[in-house]
């Protein structure tokens, strides 16, 4: 292993940050932290329990009326300083995501890690601008503005798929808006989480603003998001665990915010620049080893580029290089589990029933056996309801469908119960136009899939959830917007009482 980053020695002490300190969970549980490129060890802890969890909101609820009472320019000058550490320590943070996901290390270094500090380094600037509406007699005998307040503690919940970026993406607009938060990360993906929150506090962010529980979703999870002192929870997952998040939070009647998951449709009609969308669609359908809700799952191409479409993909996913994630010309990285890869293998399979795998469609050998590895897959004519068109697979795979009409195209592209991304390839800015008017998703991209900004927002439609990640906008889930009206007239009786009592 590296000599950079000793994980063991590092979390010796235990993997929940609670307070500004490491300590050990209390579940009677461990869990294993698994190199998925090889198999190994890397590390072993005891998983948070129910006693944790209490444990951490009560560090967020004592710290909450510090943190809200700073000024915005003083937090604002905190995560300026947070930013600056995560940058000295982005080797660090890209060894140690490549480490624990499989992901090949110019992913983390020039796409995790980067995007992480960019964030911070956006929320730092946004912290000072949490503006409402101006202030205004709008009745005419009173003077109304709005006020944003910070609404208490978070209790988030992140995926495995991007440990480091999704905990940036929870912690980050709670704490700008001046809430304190408890993050409970994926157990099996836990290192950058808790690297993310020591960050913060050498960054000098007050012990109980950030704080790190691992524990198992159905002990910690839950009992996080039902937690009486929690006021809102914020969730990214898949869209069956969502729904239970769901019945938990409302149950308590808490802000909720989800981002569950995606089939992003990548449409190519018929006047796109070829060669673009067939780099376009491997490169967005294999980021991430497919891990990702907004990846390119299901092209839909018009039919006079079809065939040229197909042949185009597989040729160049036959060149993506599967290896070690350390060596840097590696392109493709495992999968994060074998659990995983095992569950996109059968999706595979048993589309061979009904559709063609037109190349990839298994695990390699060789010196690659051990790890979670499948190599980039292509999968023509398989009909529109079919699983594998239908069902979120999170893998390498890409299944790819013609269409005859644009009318067609953009209602297939709508044939999902998902809603989180998209993209439209065309030359004639009418018909992209349309496309990004008409395609039912959070993010429609043009002649491009995947890029993701911090000034812009990130959510779905339908049964991808509701709410914004990153941007501005996100200050709308980790806020209260409250309406302070003062009365301008100093008169005892007002006009409006004689509806109450008295005549005019």
């Amino acid at each position: 292993m590296d000599n950079r980053f000793q994980v063991q020695d590092r979390y010796a002490d235990g993997a929940q940050f609670i307070g500004g300190r490491l300590q050990p969970g209390t579940s009677g549980h461990t869990q294993d932290i698994v190199n998925p490129a090889t198999g190994e060890l890397i590390h072993g802890y005891e998983l948070a329990g129910t006693a944790d969890v209490d444990a951490a909101v009560a560090a967020a609820r004592a710290a909450f009326p510090g943190w809200a009472g700073a000024t915005p320019g003083e937090r604002s000058d905190a995560l300026h300083r947070f930013a600056s550490v995560l940058a000295d320590q982005e080797a660090d943070f890209a060894y140690a995501e490549s480490l624990q996901c499989g992901k090949p290390i110019k992913l983390t270094t020039e796409f995790d890690v980067p995007g992480t500090v960019d964030n911070t380094a956006f929320f730092a600037g946004a912290a000072r601008h949490l503006q409402g509406q101006s202030a205004g007699e709008y009745s005419g005998d009173h003077t109304s503005y709005v006020r944003r307040e910070a609404i208490g503690v978070v209790g988030s919940i992140a995926p495995w798929n991007y440990p480091l970026q999704m905990a940036a993406w929870k912690v980050l607009p709670a704490i700008a808006a001046g809430n304190t938060i408890v993050l409970k990360p994926a157990e099996i993906t836990p290192l950058t989480s808790l690297m993310f929150a020591e960050a913060a506090k050498e960054a000098g962010i007050p012990d109980g603003v950030v704080n790190i529980v691992n524990g198992a979703g159905r002990e910690a999870g839950e009992h996080l998001v039902g937690h009486p002192d929690v006021v809102m929870t914020s969730f990214t997952g898949s869209t069956p665990v969502g729904r239970r998040v769901a019945e938990i939070a409302t149950a308590t009647v808490k802000r909720l915010h989800l981002e569950l998951g995606g089939k992003a449709p990548f449409v190519v009609f018929d006047d796109a620049d070829l060669e673009a969308a067939v780099n376009g669609a491997v490169a967005a359908s294999l980021i991430n080893s497919g891990q990702d809700c907004t990846a390119a799952t299901r092209a839909y191409v018009q039919r006079p580029l079809y065939d040229a479409f197909v042949a185009g993909v597989a040729d160049l996913m036959a060149t993506v290089r599967l290896g070690d994630p350390f060596d840097p010309s590696t392109d493709l990285g495992p999968l994060v589990s074998h659990l995983q890869r095992d569950r996109v293998a059968g999706f595979v399979d048993r589309a061979r029933a009904y559709a063609t795998v037109v190349t990839g469609g298994e695990a390699p050998q060789g010196e690659l056996k051990s790890g979670a590895y499948y190599r980039p897959t292509l999968v023509a004519g398989a009909a529109q309801d079919s699983e594998i068109v239908q069902s979120e697979i999170f893998g390498p795979v890409l299944v790819v469908l013609p269409f005859d009409s644009d009318d067609e195209g953009i209602a297939l592209a709508n044939d999902t119960p998902y809603g989180l991304a998209a993209s439209a390839w065309s030359r004639d800015v009418f018909r992209a136009n349309r496309a990004t008017r008409e395609i039912k998703a959070g993010c429609v991209w043009v002649n491009d899939h995947i890029p993701i900004i911090s000034e812009m927002p990130h959510g779905g439609y339908k049964a991808s959830g509701f709410g914004k990640d990153m941007s501005a906008y996100s200050f709308e889930e980790y806020t209260q917007v409250k309406h302070v009206m003062y009365d301008n007239t100093a008169t005892v009786c007002k006009d409006w009482h004689r509806t109450i009592f008295g005549d005019r």
